[in-house]
């Protein structure tokens, strides 16, 4: 009987130490998760407005990006970044694509091929690789951070508002937020089967460009995927509030209302000297 107590005493007390392990492993887990996010979000992670099938997410850690990856619509419904400035970059050599684990459904990066879309980047490539390195940059070829674009959207007008944004947004303010992703019609039956293998094509994609501080500013662009390529940039221009009620998604949940109401609900296109850069052609 006393070596039965004494056993059960000791494993009440190795059940204990290693409860005690895990709670502090898991504390310092989510106090680096947390850390991350706080890094790679300004005011609050992506959220929705009222939860639904097609607006629900798992929030995927990259090294310099939050996805918030759909396995419903099997695309991100938005990816969220901040570049700053950088005076002396390498750029690497353009890494291959590659499938991420991480999704529900096999996305290959061969996915697309012969679909008449591109891998469209949504955690661009070039602004990555400039200002976060190499290893962040491999991360925005994975297939959960791309999703089907037209051609003349993705190789022409999406990629010149890329360039617009680390060339002279982010020169000009010293740190940006982008939040970016998709729009899908609002008749989700009706879209539910225009795929590209697994993966739904959007009906078009909105870019989110915040200056953080305590007067913060911003600018939201919503492009379709009927473009032409050589419009001006300012013809796209819409609020954050259409952005949301499109998406679904509450963007910088944390905002104070006054603020909030004050960056959302118009556009204010004053102070981003839009008028130099509008109608740049693209560097390709």
């Amino acid at each position: 009987m006393m070596l039965s107590m004494s056993f059960v005493r000791r494993q009440v007390r190795n059940l204990g130490i290693s409860l005690l392990f895990v709670m502090v492993a898991s504390g310092l887990w989510y106090w680096q998760e947390q850390d991350v996010r706080d890094r790679l979000s300004w005011m609050g992670v992506t959220t929705w407005d009222e939860l639904g099938l097609t607006n629900f997410h798992r929030v995927l850690r990259n090294e310099s990006v939050l996805i918030g990856w759909s396995d419903v619509r099997v695309n991100p419904l938005w990816v969220s970044y901040r570049l700053h400035h950088v005076d002396d970059a390498s750029i690497g050599p353009r890494p291959d694509f590659q499938r991420d684990w991480r999704t529900l459904w096999p996305i290959a990066p061969d996915s697309y091929f012969g679909s008449g879309y591109d891998r469209g980047h949504l955690a661009p490539n070039y602004a990555i690789a400039r200002v976060h390195g190499t290893d962040a940059q491999r991360d925005t070829f994975l297939m959960s951070n791309v999703s089907p674009q037209r051609p003349d959207l993705n190789r022409r007008l999406w990629q010149r508002l890329e360039e617009v944004v680390i060339d002279h947004f982010v020169p000009r303010f010293g740190v940006v937020q982008i939040i970016t992703g998709p729009v899908f019609p609002a008749d989700w039956l009706g879209n539910a089967f225009h795929r590209v293998g697994l993966v739904e094509v959007p009906q078009a994609f909105y870019k989110i460009v915040v200056v953080p501080g305590e007067q913060p500013r911003a600018l939201a662009f919503l492009m379709p995927q009927t473009v032409q390529g050589n419009e001006p940039l300012d013809r796209f221009l819409v609020s954050i509030d259409e952005i949301e009620a499109r998406t679904g998604l509450n963007f910088f949940p944390l905002l104070p209302d006054n603020i909030e109401d004050m960056l959302e609900s118009g556009i204010r296109p004053e102070g981003w000297a839009l008028d130099k850069v509008v109608r740049l052609p693209s560097r390709y």
